[in-house]
């Protein structure tokens, strides 16, 4: 039995003096009255941990909503991911028999897989629950909009991929879009020069 500072009563611990698991909860005091393991938690336990972003994606599309999901991994692909081999450009997520998919993801062999390695860009199933997956199917089916990955990342230890509703942009928006950017450079520059003096 495992009880925190403030009395709630949580589960086992990993890697730890009598080798149980523990979920280790955001500010608060764990302790394990098997091994007497005290643990002091703070936030960085929960942080996210990026590893790629797709930039192209803001790009090329207007963002309409991003939704958070899960994704089903061999072991040799999360060992690639935490080694930041992997690449978004052009991919996107599609819906086929009720469930969501993420496709044309490279992710690299791991360099010590050997014949158990992955295959670089084989489709991934991702993970939603029914609601979220009914309101994207809803979301699709309206013309222009698709699926696309912002980014992925580590969240309390588990990849994840921020998945946007998007319509693809003109070429005047991408125009537009350059024009502001390159303003808002100049702005900042001559505020950085005027700083000098």
């Amino acid at each position: 039995a495992f009880v925190s500072a403030s009395g709630v009563k949580t589960s086992g611990h990993s890697d730890y003096p009598c080798s149980m698991r523990l979920h280790l909860k955001p500010n608060s005091s764990i302790f394990c009255v098997s091994c007497n393991f005290q643990k002091e938690t703070t936030l960085f336990d929960m942080a996210e941990k990026i590893i790629t972003v797709n930039r192209k994606a803001r790009h090329d599309y207007e963002i309409l909503d991003t939704i958070e999901a899960g994704i089903v991994l061999l072991g040799t692909e999360v060992k690639s991911l935490r080694a930041g081999k992997v690449n978004l450009k052009d991919s996107y997520a599609r819906i086929k028999d009720g469930e969501v998919w993420l496709v044309g993801v490279h992710i690299s062999p791991y360099s010590h897989g050997g014949y158990s390695n992955h295959a670089p860009e084989r489709d991934r199933k991702l993970l939603l629950h029914k609601s979220e997956i009914r309101r994207l199917i809803g979301k699709t089916e309206e013309k222009g909009i698709t699926l696309v990955p912002l980014r992925m990342y580590f969240k309390n230890g588990k990849a994840k991929v921020e998945l946007a509703l998007a319509r693809g942009k003109r070429k005047f928006d991408k125009r537009q879009d350059i024009a502001k950017r390159d303003a808002q450079r100049e702005i900042q520059r001559k505020l950085k020069e005027k700083g000098r003096f």
